[in-house]
């Protein structure tokens, strides 16, 4: 299948990447017929989707099958009434009818809104006046369904509330039974354009209501470098993403480059992270390619990886956040396998990675995407040397970008202030080494100005994590008289080092950072905690942490 997008499918270095990337964009481009319907005609009996949960319950879906319930879901959606460009909210957690859903969403023309389980009635009732939401599948669970029930009062857009099960109150329609007596699938006419919107995620910032971040049709392509060149995928492969449906990781990883490679998505249903569970479902399924983030890799790194047969695995990538050496030399030790970090946000697709052709730098990000024109610049818009810190960006120009985002939804104000004079702002800070490798810092807010110094958070995260009674951390600054501001480690002990939180112990870890880094960015300021404040995709809230200390 990627030869169908690509004028050329194999590369040998970063230089043949950068010439030879070309993505070939097919006129009304619409995953569903041209990816998911393609492979059905072609490989009927191809197996796309592998699902198990908790419970041991396991379903095995061929694209003739994905074909066959896309449609019928199609049928069905339309049936309430849903067309191109009706917005639609799934929150689906990581149920099979997911991939039902979004699919048929898209064979529709209409908008899909993956969202998290944990939203509030708050959260529910400012995302369907913020984006004239008409309907919403859900997950049917007693909470979910609560927070849905008391939220529609207040969201009169709202006008069909479906429930997968197993729960489903009078008041939501039954989707298994709807499905099941939907008329045979006809497919619409004009049905999209490329610049139709798809898909949309709200994000949350450091600061007001989350964002409503529009991708179009074509984005869906612009994950090709990801399942192919990042994932390293093929036709054998059996590939597991650990994310949730309701964030951007699960389209990263779970569905749109998977696909296009031919690669089986594995998805593992569960309620509650249990590092064993993982493991055990990479040997008894035969898993060949794991994606998660480096919070996950933390926690495998400290189970007794003898106990499983990790032998089919043949490919590991790491996102979501910064990656610390130290993980990625324990993951390695155990494993043999080199975890090959990547960079991108909600608002883009795979930007900065290390590809199969490159040697790994244990904390780099690797190199840029060359689907994206990347850039590092500094503060007067200067492209900086190598070695020098800047915000990186992507420069746009007038050809259309293929996986960048469309717009802020109905927030023109805020898409100019990030996206102007052919230059996206992500807010990230790096920088680059002579070899090109890219060097994450933390985002612009998150840096930390002390004594005219500034400092990275994740330099000295990585130097805290190198040491054995460190688990997890987070840098942050806090304010000071003297010196501006200053570091702060928030930190999450090992077991066995518990009992010894106290000033010994906090001497000892700012030596420790004193000898691996630059003296000068050593936490000044220890807090010792049980868990540290997350995102649903499982990134550290530093903002969170400074909201605290202010208060």
């Amino acid at each position: 299948m990627v030869e169908k997008f690509l004028s050329q499918t194999t590369f040998t270095s970063s230089e043949d990447f950068a010439k030879n990337l070309n993505i070939i964009v097919p006129e009304n481009f619409n995953y569903g017929y041209d990816v998911v319907d393609e492979w059905a005609a072609n490989e009927p009996n191809k197996r796309a989707l592998l699902w198990t949960n908790d419970k041991d319950e396991c379903r095995e879906f061929t694209f003739a099958e994905m074909k066959k319930y896309t449609d019928m879901t199609a049928s069905y959606f339309q049936s309430l009434g849903i067309g191109r460009g009706d917005m639609v909210m799934l929150i689906l957690k990581r149920r099979y009818e997911f991939w039902f859903s979004i699919i048929a969403l898209h064979k529709l023309g209409a908008v899909v809104i993956p969202a998290t389980h944990l939203l509030t009635k708050k959260d529910i009732v400012y995302r369907c006046n913020a984006a004239d939401i008409k309907m919403i599948v859900a997950a049917g669970e007693e909470v979910i369904n609560n927070h849905i029930l008391e939220a529609k009062p207040d969201c009169p857009t709202l006008q069909k509330l479906v429930s997968v099960g197993p729960v489903i109150p009078e008041e939501f329609e039954d989707f298994h039974k709807g499905i099941e007596n939907a008329a045979p699938f006809v497919r619409p006419e004009n049905v999209n354009t490329n610049n139709d919107i798809s898909l949309m995620y709200f994000t949350s910032g450091t600061t007001g209501e989350p964002k409503m971040v529009a991708h179009d049709f074509t984005y869906p392509l612009g994950h090709i470098t990801t399942g192919s060149y990042w994932h390293n995928l093929h036709k054998d492969s059996i590939h597991l993403t650990i994310a949730d449906t309701g964030w951007g990781k699960a389209v990263w990883g779970k569905l749109y480059g998977q696909w296009i490679a031919g690669a089986t998505v594995f998805v593992y249903d569960h309620e509650k992270f249990v590092p064993a569970e993982i493991l055990k479902k990479i040997n008894d399924y035969r898993i060949t390619s794991l994606c998660a983030p480096p919070t996950i890799f933390r926690f495998l790194i400290r189970e007794d990886l003898s106990n499983y047969n990790l032998s089919s695995l043949e490919y590991c990538t790491i996102a979501g956040e910064a990656l610390n050496p130290a993980v990625y030399e324990n993951f390695l030790k155990l494993t043999g396998i080199k975890l090959m970090e990547g960079f991108g946000q909600t608002e883009t697709t795979l930007t900065i990675a290390t590809f199969p052709w490159m040697e790994p730098k244990p904390g780099s990000m690797g190199m840029p995407n060359p689907q994206y024109n990347v850039d590092l610049i500094d503060y007067e818009g200067r492209s900086v040397e190598a070695g020098e810190q800047g915000e990186i960006v992507i420069r746009t120009g007038e050809k259309k970008v293929i996986g960048l985002f469309k717009e802020y939804y109905r927030d023109a104000e805020r898409t100019n202030e990030t996206w102007h004079d052919g230059i996206y702002h992500t807010g990230d800070v790096a920088w680059k080494d002579e070899d090109g490798y890219y060097w994450f810092v933390g985002r612009t807010d998150d840096v930390i100005k002390s004594s005219g110094y500034r400092i990275g958070p994740f330099e000295v995260e990585s130097a805290l994590m190198t040491h054995p009674a460190v688990v997890e951390c987070a840098i942050t600054g806090v304010p000071d008289e003297i010196r501006g501001q200053v570091v702060k480690a928030t930190i999450i002990l090992a077991k066995e080092y518990k009992d010894r939180a106290g000033n010994e112990l906090v001497k000892e870890l700012q030596e420790h950072v004193k000898k691996v880094t630059a003296p000068y960015k050593y936490p000044r300021v220890i807090e010792f905690v049980e868990e540290l404040p997350k995102t649903i995709s499982g990134k550290i809230r530093r903002v969170e942490i400074r909201q605290n200390d202010e208060k």
